[in-house]
């Protein structure tokens, strides 16, 4: 009897276990704008990463993942005052409420005049400095003017092989050059997405004319499918580009590893895309002229 009582209950914890359903969890369920909270997910069947969370007025910042306990956690914020659904999964989601900063009371404050610009006295070093900087001006105008009427033909052919170099090459070179830098590896990663996207933007503006080094990303991405390069598979490598970018430059975002390679593979396939693209309308121009 005992023996056929263990078996029932070894029947029902095993038929309980298979209808277990991933949990969520807020460490806070109610934070003040810019403030953090932590998300937790337990046994699900597929993590959300921090580009699906960040939606709705929600931004991921950083994951960590435990695989003995099968846990996800993620560092979430918001800039939004309000309520705003996370969604886990299709049919799973959690509110997070967003409240916004109290306003201050002022008519109870001090109002004191502005006080008066205090100058300190130029120290030595400081007039020293300009100095030195009034000399270097005046030693490269001297070195510029050397160069243009003693080596005509050397600065000449110097400045036809700058002209020379496509931009798609040059562009190619610095994310090589910054790949071999590994600053995401030793915790520059803001930096590693500042330049990279500058690379990117720089090479739009030469080889496009789109002036994305003063655009914003959706400005950018915009321009791109407004252009005569526009590609729908590039424009989707630049979205996730531009975004990841300004979610580690502006939110202080932490991508996980394969991520940064992912920005710096997205913005060589873009380089390398663009410039084919470029050559096609070239030629099908110079075969119209004939």
């Amino acid at each position: 009897m005992k023996k056929t009582a263990t078996l029932i209950i070894l029947f029902l914890s095993a038929v309980t276990a298979g209808f277990a359903q991933s949990e969520a969890k807020l460490d806070a369920d109610s934070i003040l704008i810019g403030e953090q909270t932590r998300l937790t997910i337990t046994g699900a069947e597929q993590f959300p990463s921090t580009e699906a969370l960040s939606q709705n007025g929600i931004v991921a910042l950083r994951q960590e993942f435990n695989s003995e306990t099968q846990t996800q956690t993620t560092v979430i914020t918001s800039f939004t005052p309000g309520e705003h659904y996370i969604h886990i999964t299709e049919n799973d989601s959690i509110m997070l409420r967003v409240g916004d900063v109290a306003d201050v009371d002022t008519s109870s404050a001090e109002i004191r005049d502005i006080a008066e610009i205090q100058r300190e006295p130029y120290s030595f070093w400081e007039i020293f400095r300009w100095i030195l900087l009034g000399l270097a001006v005046v030693g490269v105008g001297f070195g510029s003017y050397l160069v243009r009427t003693k080596f005509p033909k050397a600065a000449i052919l110097a400045h036809s092989d700058e002209i020379k170099e496509p931009a798609d090459v040059r562009a190619l070179a610095n994310l090589e050059a910054l790949r071999r830098e590994s600053l995401w590896q030793s915790g520059r990663s803001k930096e590693y997405h500042t330049r990279l996207t500058d690379i990117v933007r720089q090479y739009l503006e030469e080889a496009c004319g789109i002036a994305s080094t003063d655009m914003t990303s959706d400005e950018t991405l915009e321009a791109f499918r407004q252009s005569a390069v526009a590609d729908a598979s590039v424009g989707e490598m630049m979205a996730s580009m531009l975004r990841r970018a300004d979610m580690v430059k502006f939110a202080k975002s932490e991508p996980l590893p394969y991520e940064h390679d992912k920005s710096m593979d997205e913005a060589v396939a873009i380089v390398k895309q663009i410039a084919d693209k470029l050559n096609q309308n070239k030629a099908t121009e110079e075969v119209k002229d004939e």
